[in-house]
C-alpha cells in the first residue's frame, strides 16, 4: 500500500528531528541556547556506528550515541556555564568541530554496511492492517521519541523539578535568590539536550540509513532548532511540527519517484525553505512568542561568590 509506505518513511525521517528538538527544548527552557545541536548529532551518529561495528549490537550503538552526545555537550556546558563564553559563538564553534571531528573519526567506516536496529514486533497489535505496521511494528528509537514527549511534558508542567527549571529560564536571578542551584540545573539540561542530539544522530546511522556517510546530519540539527521556536517551546507542538517537517523532507523523494517534473535541486531545498517560512510566520506572531520565551535565554549566569 503506497500510503502506508509513505507514512512509514515520514515517521522514520521525523524521528531524529523530534528527538533532537526535545533535547533543545529542555535546554532552552533552562535559559541556555545551544546552537551546537548539529555537531552533537553528527558526533552521536559516528559514535553509534563505530560502537555497533565494534560490538555487533545496535543497542550498544544507541547507548554509545547517547553517551557521545552527552559528553560533547559537557564541553559546551563548561565553556558557556563555567567559563561564561558567548553561547551563540560557542555553539557554532562546536558544530564546526563536530563536523570536522566526525569526518576524521568516521573515515575508516565509509562504505561499510551498518547494523540496523531491528523493528519491535508486538503480538496481535503488529498484525492489525495499516495501523499495526505504522504504530506497532517500529524500531526502539521511535518508541523512545513517544516516551520522551510524554515524559518531558509531565516533567516541565507537572513536576517540582520541572517548575524549578522553568523558573531558571524565566528569571535566573530570582531563581538563585530562592536557593535554586542555577548552574547545576543548566548543566543537567545541557547534558540532556546533548544526549537527545546523540540519540538522534544514532538513529540516522543505525535506523534511517544504516551506514556512515560524512555530514549525514545534513542540516537536521538546524531544523530541530527552528522546530523548537516553531512549537513555542511546547512538547506536543514539537511532535506535530517534527512530523510536518519530516513529511516535507520525504515529499521530495516521492515526488521524484512519481516522475513529477520538478528539478531535484528545488525539491532538495524544500525542508530548509519550509524552515524559513516557519520563522517568517513566527515573526508575525512575535507577541505570543515573547510571552512563552524564557526570559533569560542565552544569558550567562554567574552566581554570587
Amino acid at each position: 500500500m503506497i500510503f502506508e509506505a509513505i507514512l512509514l518513511t515520514v515517521i522514520t525521517a521525523a524521528t531524529p528531528l523530534v528527538i533532537a528538538a526535545f533535547g533543545e527544548l529542555v535546554t532552552e527552557r533552562a535559559g541556555v541556547l545551544n546552537l551546537g545541536v548539529e555537531g552533537m548529532m553528527i558526533m552521536g551518529a559516528v559514535g553509534a556506528f563505530a560502537a555497533a561495528q565494534a560490538t555487533g549490537s545496535p543497542y550498544i550503538g544507541l547507548l554509545a550515541g547517547i553517551a557521545t552526545g552527552g559528553v560533547f555537550s559537557l564541553l559546551f556546558g563548561f565553556l558557556t556555564l563555567t567559563l561564561v563564553t558567548n553561547q551563540v559563538a560557542t555553539g557554532l564553534a562546536l558544530t564546526i568541530l563536530g563536523l570536522g571531528a566526525s569526518g576524521m573519526l568516521g573515515e575508516s567506516y565509509v562504505g561499510i554496511p551498518g547494523i540496523k536496529v531491528p523493528q519491535v514486533y508486538i503480538p496481535y497489535l503488529s498484525d492489525i492492517p495499516f495501523i499495526g505496521p505504522v504504530l506497532f511494528h517500529q524500531d526502539l528509537v521511535f518508541y523512545l521519541s513517544i516516551a520522551l514527549v510524554i515524559g518531558i511534558n509531565w516533567f516541565l508542567f507537572k513536576s517540582r523539578r520541572g517548575l524549578k527549571l522553568r523558573a531558571i529560564g524565566d528569571n535566573h536571578s530570582s531563581a538563585h535568590a530562592l536557593g535554586i542551584d542555577v548552574i547545576r540545573t543548566r548543566y543537567l539540561a545541557v547534558m540532556f539536550g546533548g544526549a537527545c542530539a546523540g540519540l538522534a544522530g544514532a538513529q540516522l546511522s543505525l535506523v534511517y540509513t544504516p551506514q556512515w556517510v560524512e555530514n549525514m546530519a545534513a542540516g537536521r540539527g538546524w531544523i530541530a532548532l527552528a522546530l523548537v521556536v516553531f512549537a513555542s517551546w511546547r512538547p506536543w507542538r514539537v511532535l506535530a511540527g517534527g512530523y510536518l517537517f519530516g513529511a516535507v523532507s520525504i515529499g521530495q523523494l516521492h515526488a521524484q519517484t512519481f516522475g513529477i517534473g520538478i528539478p531535484s535541486q528545488f525539491l532538495s531545498m524544500l525542508p530548509y525553505a519550509a524552515t524559513i517560512v516557519v520563522l517568517i510566520i513566527i515573526s508575525h506572531n512575535r507577541r505570543t512568542t515573547l510571552i512563552n520565551t524564557p526570559a533569560s535565554l542565552g544569558k550567562a549566569f554567574v552566581p554570587d561568590r
